[in-house]
């Protein structure tokens, strides 16, 4: 039993050009994606996106929806020529997603790498404003979930699950989890109410955005548990589970944590080990409520009457799990589950004896206590314009004016993942997964790649009349433990193509 599975990270951008608030956000979104390109060499052209497996509307719940009942913002699957769309060298995508620049991480086997290639994005990110700044007004970038204005952008996750997992189970036991993970794992926001109008300040960003308990969508109705069945793997054998619930992290911890936990009670569910029922009564207006109490008081009402704090409902979820984890491993959990482990506990114990104690590991309280030494020096009420100003600044891309970037680098937050390792993961791709084989065919064969997905590489090779299209179904081959002598042996990708097409043969 591990935290251990294919899981990822897709971060939308917030997006300003100064001075200019009328600009138009899907064409500054494109130069955000074309500056990086430019500045790592990367030809859009040849480095596209393969929608040929794209399925945005199949639904978990066993049918597909009409694409005339669709929003165009669920139609993912087509692909709009006049928006950059890029693969990366360490298996991301990097494309404009309506409004948006996003960075969709590779796929990576454990919390602490989603953290790491997660963290890379934002050097992506940072580096294409630095060199949008040379040209004025310039693009600034933030990474948060709302424009405080009435708009929200996601910060997706993606685990694969096992496809032999009823849907049903999974709404059942995740739900709950999902209402009250926010204590962890918010990100803090200046604002009550989807518009901020409300004065106040929340655990999380996108809580107010949510409306349904399940459905398809992403933009509208939001749920808390999203049924879109696209599980870019073997479909009969896998299962995507795509949750839009959570924020944009920048303490590592708190990104830590809403990666591996999650994974944990995944795994439970996976088991069947969860036998007892934990449902929330109203979990959408229940969700908004735990967002709302900064103090942990309020109280959750469970389906059977009982009623206990967030935190005491969080235990619930941890002490299952210490019991599973403890049973399937014999007491001997790999290195992933005893680190996310401690840090559960950890983070709880501390939020328990006083939140302010959390402000080391947990956005929504890191960000609290600047705000307060704000309110305190300057006698702010929390209607004050200021204050959102400063919200805003927590997530700026730029080293030296994100605060929470500068927090980080002052040593006032836990930080997990070495700065080194960040970089590297800027351009090279994860190991263990096929994102290796995907970024690694971008890195030798730029000019013969022109396009890829999550589950194939399209070649364009002289002397070959067809374009080669290589399926990559299986999340954890194409790796460099299976792959990397083929890769590294082939002088160019025609030699490449021939080399898979024996293998196969042989297999």
């Amino acid at each position: 039993m591990t935290v251990r599975r294919v899981m990822g990270i897709e971060t939308e951008y917030g997006i300003v050009v100064p001075g200019d608030p009328g600009a138009n956000p899907m064409v500054a979104s494109g130069d955000v994606v074309t500056a990086y390109a430019a500045s790592r060499g990367i030809r859009p052209a040849r480095a596209s996106w393969d929608y040929a497996d794209e399925a945005p509307l199949r639904d978990a719940r066993g049918f597909d929806m009409g694409r005339g009942s669709a929003h165009p913002s669920q139609l993912t699957d087509v692909e709009d020529p006049t928006l950059a769309n890029v693969v990366l060298t360490n298996g991301a995508r990097l494309y404009v997603d309506h409004a948006h620049p996003e960075y969709s991480s590779p796929e990576v086997t454990t919390p602490r790498a989603a953290v790491t290639w997660d963290r890379a994005g934002e050097l992506v990110m940072r580096e294409a404003v630095a060199r949008l700044a040379t040209v004025p007004p310039g693009i600034n970038l933030y990474k948060n979930n709302t424009d405080g204005k009435g708009a929200s952008y996601g910060t997706h996750e993606n685990y694969l699950m096992a496809r032999s997992t009823p849907f049903a189970s999974i709404v059942r036991h995740l739900t709950p989890f999902f209402v009250v993970r926010q204590v962890m794992c918010g990100s803090g926001r200046v604002g009550i109410g989807v518009d901020s109008r409300t004065p106040g300040y929340q655990l999380a960003q996108r809580s107010d955005f949510f409306e349904v308990e399940v459905g398809l969508e992403t933009t509208l109705k939001r749920p808390i548990i999203n049924t879109r069945d696209e599980p870019h793997a073997v479909a009969d054998r896998y299962r995507r589970l795509h949750v839009i619930l959570g924020d944009a992290n920048h303490c590592d911890v708190a990104n830590l944590l809403k990666m591996g936990t999650t994974s944990l009670v995944l795994a439970m569910i996976e088991a069947d080990a969860i036998r007892d029922d934990l449902s929330v009564r109203r979990p959408v207006a229940t969700l908004h409520e735990v967002s709302h109490d900064t103090t942990l008081q309020a109280k959750v009402e469970l389906a059977d009457g009982r009623r206990m704090t967030a935190l005491e409902l969080l235990w619930e979820y941890h002490d299952r799990a210490a019991a599973f984890v403890a049973e399937r491993s014999a007491g001997d959990p790999d290195a992933d589950t005893a680190e996310v482990m401690h840090w559960w506990g950890t983070v709880l114990d501390r939020l328990g004896r006083d939140p302010m104690e959390a402000r080391r590991e947990v956005d929504w309280v890191a960000k609290l206590a600047v705000l307060e030494g704000y309110r305190e020096r300057d006698s702010l009420g929390w209607g004050d314009p200021r204050l959102k100003a400063v919200d805003l600044q927590w997530s700026d891309v730029r080293a030296d004016r994100g605060l929470a970037h500068r927090l980080a680098a002052t040593g006032r937050v836990e930080v997990l993942v070495d700065e080194t390792d960040v970089v590297a993961a800027v351009t090279s791709a994860p190991t263990d997964t096929r994102a290796w084989f995907r970024g690694e065919c971008l890195r030798r064969f730029p000019d013969d790649v022109v396009a890829a997905s999550w589950d194939s590489v399209i070649f364009d090779v002289r002397g070959q009349r067809t374009l080669q299209r290589v399926p990559m179904l299986e999340p954890l081959r194409g790796t460099e433990a299976g792959v990397g002598e083929l890769v590294r042996s082939a002088p160019d990708a025609a030699s490449l193509l021939e080399a898979l097409a024996r293998t196969r043969d042989d297999a």
